[in-house]
Formats: C-alpha cells, sequence, structure tokens
C-alpha cells in the first residue's frame, strides 16, 4: 500500500509513454518545433512494464496510459500487451487519430474505457487548436469505438472565448450516444500562458448548460476527479474536472509517471522522483516511491491558491503538460 501523510492510499498510477504527440495543441505544447526527449532518455519498454509490476504488487488497481499521445509510440502495442496481462484496470487517454489501427490490440489488452481529447465540433476551430486536419478521422474513430461498445469519454478543455460556445452542443451530442462528456477548466502549465480570464468555472458551464437543459446530480466515486451530472432522456452524461475552483485534492489516489520514468506526486507539483535511474541501477525504487507520496502537499501541489483569480502562472514551477502526461 502507498499512502501520504494525509491518509490518502494511492492506487491509480498514470504513465505517460512518450512526450511526442502528432498535434500541437497550444494550451498543451505551445511550439510547433518542439524538443522531444532523447529515446535514451524515454523509459523503455521492458523498463515500463518492470515499474508497473512493482507499482501493482504495492497495491495500484488502476493504470491509465498517456502521453503525448500514447499511440504515436512505435512499441505501443507490446506495452498495451504487457500491461493488460496485469492484475489491474486499464484505461487511455488518446487524441484518437490512431485508434482504427490500434482497436485489435486494445481490446486484445482488455480496455474497456478510452477518454478522447476534443476541444470542438467545428472542423475549422479543430483545425485552429490542435494545427493538424484530421477532425473527420477523430470523429469516425470515436464511432468506431461506440460500434465496438468500449465506453468513451470525451476530454474538452473549455476555454473562454474559444469553445465556451460549443458547450451545449457537446451535451447535444450526449442525446443518442452513450459518451460522457468531461468539461475541463483551463489549467497553468509552463508555457501554455494560462491567465484567469481565460478560464471558464464549472458554475459558468453548468449555467450555460440550465439555460437548455434540465440537469440532475450524480453520485460519484469515492476518488473521482469529475463532477458527474446527468440529463433525463439523453444516453449519455456529462460531468466536470473542476480543478481550478472546486478542487478534489481530499479524496486524491493518483501517481504520474512521465515518460522519462519521473514520479510526480501531484500534477502541479514543484519536485519529481527519479524511479528509471534508480533502476537502471538496479536499485530499489520502493523507498523512493514511497518517500516521494509521504512528501505530497495536501493540494494542488502547494502551489496554486484557493482564488484561482489571483495565480500568476509564470511563477509555477513545473513542466508543460504535455512532458507530465494528460
Amino acid at each position: 500500500m502507498i499512502a501520504d501523510s494525509f491518509g490518502r492510499v494511492h492506487d491509480y498510477l498514470r504513465i505517460s509513454l512518450t512526450d511526442n504527440c502528432n498535434f500541437r495543441c497550444f494550451y498543451c505544447m505551445p511550439e510547433e518545433e518542439y524538443d522531444f526527449t532523447p529515446a535514451s532518455r524515454l523509459m523503455q519498454t521492458d523498463e515500463i512494464i518492470k515499474l508497473a509490476e512493482i507499482f501493482v504488487a504495492n497495491g495500484v488497481k488502476k493504470i491509465r496510459l498517456t502521453g503525448g499521445e500514447p499511440l504515436v509510440r512505435k512499441d505501443a502495442t507490446q506495452i498495451i500487451a504487457a500491461l493488460g496481462k496485469l492484475p489491474v484496470e486499464l484505461v487511455i487517454t488518446t487524441n484518437g487519430t490512431r485508434i482504427a489501427e490500434m482497436l485489435p490490440a486494445l481490446k486484445e489488452a482488455g480496455i474497456k474505457t478510452i477518454n478522447i481529447s476534443l476541444d470542438t465540433l467545428q472542423p475549422e476551430k479543430f483545425f485552429m487548436i490542435t494545427r493538424r486536419d484530421v477532425f473527420h478521422k477523430v470523429r469516425s474513430n470515436i464511432e468506431l469505438l461506440l460500434q465496438h461498445k468500449i465506453k468513451v469519454k470525451i476530454n474538452m478543455v473549455v476555454m473562454k472565448g474559444l469553445n465556451d460556445n460549443e458547450i451545449n452542443d457537446f451535451i447535444s451530442w450526449t442525446k443518442y450516444n452513450p459518451i460522457q462528456i468531461r468539461f475541463i477548466e483551463f489549467m497553468p502549465f509552463s508555457g501554455n500562458k494560462w491567465t484567469s480570464n481565460q478560464m471558464f468555472s464549472l458554475n459558468e458551464i453548468l449555467a450555460v448548460v440550465e439555460k437548455k437543459f434540465s440537469i440532475l446530480s450524480v453520485k460519484g466515486e469515492p476518488h473521482d476527479t469529475a463532477k458527474s451530472f446527468m440529463i433525463p432522456g439523453h444516453e449519455g452524461s456529462f460531468a466536470v474536472i473542476s480543478t481550478m475552483t472546486h478542487p478534489f485534492c481530499d479524496t486524491c489516489n493518483r501517481m504520474r509517471l512521465t515518460a522519462d520514468g519521473k514520479l510526480k506526486n501531484c500534477l502541479f507539483s514543484d519536485s519529481e522522483t527519479d524511479l528509471l535511474s534508480a533502476l537502471r541501477k538496479k536499485e530499489d525504487v520502493i523507498p523512493l516511491i514511497q518517500s516521494a507520496i509521504l512528501a505530497k502537499k495536501e493540494a494542488l501541489g502547494g502551489q496554486l491558491l484557493n482564488d484561482f483569480k489571483k495565480i500568476d502562472a509564470t511563477t509555477i514551477q513545473n513542466r508543460s503538460m504535455i512532458t507530465i502526461g494528460g
């Protein structure tokens, strides 16, 4: 069992397979020309599997694969197959571009839920956000997942003046489709030029939805990051990840392993623990894991203020989102 000093048991591990991505979303990876981590500094296939096995042996029950874009990694199929054999719930977050060719491997590994990052339902705006003209491919792959009875969650980062006017378009999508839309409050990371006036809050999102729909709150699971809602008569549902205005740190059970093998005990932590170097030296990484989690701050990495309007993003010591893992 891996626990912190506040009694929170950590049994959910997010593993970033790569900081590489075939998109260039400005809020995640601002520059088109980006220096990706050299392959030699990334966790290799056997190292990912070994570390995952160590975490599972110490109580981890759920693993999420992230990136960058995890499915652009050349050995993604091999990694997914190996992790699928562990006694955990295996899930993945992806931009959806490689679903069709990877679907057999995903199904073989027993993946039953896939999160797709999609910030707009407008092709032109999609191109502006991602700098890639693959909107229709992503939509087609979402339909493919639904046809194969794989649960789909859509991650939509809401930004004021950019896509907040599409909130109810996403809600309408759930009328006849068994998907969950997850509206995410825009969060500050290194290089994404976050400012509070871009942030669209939980209360603002709900106010928009309530103008057109009747909503009912849904009781969540103990460690949910999202506040869930349903609309009578809709096949799907929606949720809001309110990190900035209504954090959920008191029940946090998540750890993050970056693609270069660093353990972060919080998305916003200013420190990290190098597990990969220790593993390569054949050192015992369990004490490092336990020490890192014991050092976890009570909330938001100890860096963010309760009032998001007073946050100065330039003072935050952290990585860019793409090097942390979504």
